[in-house]
């Protein structure tokens, strides 16, 4: 049975608010209040951007993107002049170490909990990281509850997604040629942990393109899958391998089910094809999970 005490419980809720970057909020306000208005060509002071106005449109949003994870987005003037309603600012201004939001945080969180405390066996991996803030709170939990024997694996390219290649993927390109902010190195995200605290001999980094290096991969079996790969391609190539080192009672956590169509189409195709009954649970407006072998859970 999982002890879980006060402490623990502190640790655990600073972290994710760390990751998600809500404990410096204000400065995150500051930077994409002084950059939407030089996109909105509005003048500004100083005192403008020291003042941090919490009834602002953009502090509103910023609040709800920690919360549900969804890109921000704001208006601007284009070259032409023109007014453009909505422009994502995540290729300029994500500060955080985690893109996912709380309702994601907390579902990773519900998910060790209930393997630790059914004792369902297996490591926990996450295959996408970008700058590891997932994988370093699934470290962070089994810090919090002083878990020894499972390892976190860290699957990335460290150097993007890759271009598509499938037809699934077909005109759904987020290689590094156009979002060069995806690619975040290996030597970064290892760093990311170390300032946390968490790099140690039970964090395990898998470098390179999934289909190189996850059929390889020297792991038993797995409690938490967490795939984040976004293309077609990138899932099936993590689900084909790791499916079925998921023990019976663990979890498959899908980041971009509802936000990626070719990753929904893999997780259709793959669920289908393998007869896969396990309902689906709805996260947030991206995400879903499911708990292999059980065919309702009803928490996220």
């Amino acid at each position: 049975m999982l002890v879980k005490n006060d402490l623990s419980q502190k640790y655990i809720d600073l972290l994710k608010k760390s990751l998600v970057g809500e404990l410096y909020i204000e400065n995150e306000w500051r930077f994409i209040s002084t950059i939407a208005s030089l996109f909105q060509r509005r003048k500004f002071t100083f005192p403008d951007v020291y003042n941090v106005n919490h009834d602002s449109e953009i502090y509103r949003r910023l609040k709800q993107q920690k919360e549900n994870g969804n890109p921000l987005t704001l208006a601007r003037y284009n070259q032409a002049g023109s007014f453009v309603p909505a422009y994502e600012m995540r290729n300029f201004t994500e500060l955080a170490h985690t893109m996912i939001g709380m309702r994601r945080m907390d579902n990773i969180q519900y998910c060790i909990e209930n393997v630790l405390n059914d004792n369902i066996a297996g490591d926990l991996i996450e295959t996408g990281v970008w700058r590891g803030g997932a994988s370093i709170f699934m470290r962070g939990v089994l810090a919090a509850y002083g878990i020894k024997d499972r390892s976190v694996w860290v699957a990335d390219s460290f150097d993007g997604v890759p271009p598509p290649t499938l037809p699934e993927d077909a005109g759904f390109d987020i290689s590094k040629r156009l979002y060069p902010f995806l690619a975040v190195s290996k030597e970064t995200v290892a760093e990311l942990f170390e300032r946390y605290g968490l790099l140690d001999a039970q964090v395990r980094f898998l470098a390179g393109w999934f289909k190189d290096t996850l059929a390889a991969a020297p792991i038993e079996a797995i409690s938490v899958l967490r795939l984040d790969g976004d293309l077609y391609e990138s899932t099936m190539d993590a689900l084909n391998p790791l499916y079925a080192k998921v023990s019976c009672g663990g979890f498959i956590i899908v980041d971009d089910y509802y936000s990626c169509a070719p990753c929904r189409k893999a997780i259709d195709g793959f669920r289908a094809a393998n007869a896969i009954a396990d309902e689906m649970v709805k996260i947030d407006d991206q995400s879903v999970f499911w708990r292999k072998c059980q065919m309702a859970e009803r928490r996220a």
